[in-house]
């Protein structure tokens, strides 16, 4: 009989077995140890980001937000993709994600355009008409837009979903929109109310403006593009009548939401004055750029037209008195050179026009770019002993800038 029957036989195990299954067991607890020490060590969970901070309401005596942080900071980190035109289509939810910083409890001042009354017409065109209207509670002012062209249910749902998107959108070079209606097909907007005007009354009382203002106005309307540009907002209609201009020398983008929701509902004899005049080459002929249309370096050619338009004092495109028809202006800004500001015209102003007015829209700089240019910060430090002065001082009979001239004048020369 072997030894290992004979242990067998008495009960005794081998110890070769013995110790496999020792150090089997062994290997178990070892494993049990080892997830319980883990389980022991396992490090504290990550600490939350800290939320976004909420947007102040806005403040009752100027009409613009007290903070805007929680914004900016969302805009700047976002950075400007492809154009995101149409707010509340799928393609848009960034747009509204970024002006809704995340938060549903962002505060909005509402003002429903049936709590105004009527104080006098602004303006008019061939599909609406401008007043200025007082809040019958608080007595604040404010522009009331009244789109009269009638549109199907379907559309003005549509456009009334988009306001309250752009609606959002709070910075100090864009005007604000505090509530839109609808009814029979016609549409309202509360817009702020800005009390100097627009560049395109400027430019009918003085014809020209001084370089000094003229980067001024560029500086803040940049701002402006720049911040609509970062949260995807294409404005497609930039032009001197939608840059406004306050009191304490405000410039304000207007118009940036009606344009853009609009465009495909006006016809385009109702909007070739106001519009189309200021397209860039590859909105009329987009075939012959590669079939790419940017919208946001066609809002730079845009910009740099009105700014070089300002300068002249009239349409850069045409002869003076000329008057042009859908083809002649067609041609001319697609097959034409760029137009250049005048021979005594100082080499940044002429650089800059030059920038905005690249044929080839890929040439064109971003806005953010053209804020460092030195056409724009050459300018930035007044000049000593300079009094702070108004911009304009308004007349009877609600013409605009009556004064403007001569105090800016004074204040530039």
């Amino acid at each position: 009989m072997s030894l290992l029957e004979k242990r067998s036989k008495h009960g005794l195990k081998s110890p070769l077995v013995t110790d496999r299954n020792d150090s089997f067991r062994s290997k178990q607890e070892r494993e049990q140890q080892d997830q319980q020490q883990r389980k022991l060590q396992k490090p504290a969970p990550l600490p939350l980001p800290a939320p976004l901070p909420r947007p102040s309401a806005l403040s009752e005596g100027s009409g613009r937000p007290r903070s805007r942080a929680a914004v900016n900071a969302a805009a700047a980190a976002a950075g400007p993709q492809n154009p995101r035109v149409s707010l509340s289509s799928d393609k848009g939810r960034t747009g509204r994600q970024l002006l809704n910083n995340g938060s549903s409890s962002l505060h909005i001042e509402e003002v429903n355009p049936d709590d105004t009354v009527k104080v006098r017409l602004l303006g008019h065109g061939s599909s609406g008409k401008v007043y200025k209207v007082q809040h019958k509670r608080t007595n604040r002012l404010y522009a009331l837009k009244i789109i009269q062209d009638k549109h199907e249910a379907a559309v003005c749902k549509q456009i009334l979903t988009e306001m309250d998107i752009l609606r959002r959108a709070q910075n100090p070079y864009v005007v604000q929109c505090f509530g839109a209606s609808e009814k029979g097909g016609e549409i309202s907007f509360v817009l702020e109310y800005m009390d100097g005007g627009s560049l395109a009354d400027v430019i009918e009382a003085k014809k020209t403006l001084s370089e000094r203002y003229l980067a001024e106005v560029a500086k803040k309307a940049l701002k402006g593009l720049d911040y609509l540009h970062r949260n995807r907002i294409v404005h497609r209609d930039i032009k001197p009548s939608n840059i406004l201009l306050g009191r304490n020398q405000e410039v304000k983008i207007a118009d940036f939401g009606v344009s853009t929701i609009l465009a495909s509902t006006l016809a385009p004899c109702n909007t070739f004055v106001g519009t189309c005049a200021y397209m860039s080459p590859e909105r009329f002929d987009p075939d012959s750029h590669g079939g790419n249309y940017n919208g946001y370096t066609a809002d730079i050619w845009s910009l740099g037209l009105s700014l070089l338009e300002c300068a002249i004092g009239r349409f850069p495109f045409l002869l003076p008195g000329e008057k042009a028809d859908w083809p002649t202006l067609m041609f001319a800004i697609c097959y034409n050179p760029p137009p250049s500001p005048p021979e005594n015209a100082s080499p940044e102003f002429k650089d800059f026009v030059q920038q905005c007015l690249q044929k080839d829209p890929s040439q064109r700089p971003r806005a953010s770019t053209l804020l460092t240019h030195p056409f724009i910060t050459k300018f930035e430090a007044p000049p000593s002993g300079v009094k702070a002065q108004t911009h304009s001082q308004l007349q009877s009979g609600g013409r605009f800038w009556g004064n403007f001239t001569k105090a800016f004048n004074a204040m530039f020369s």
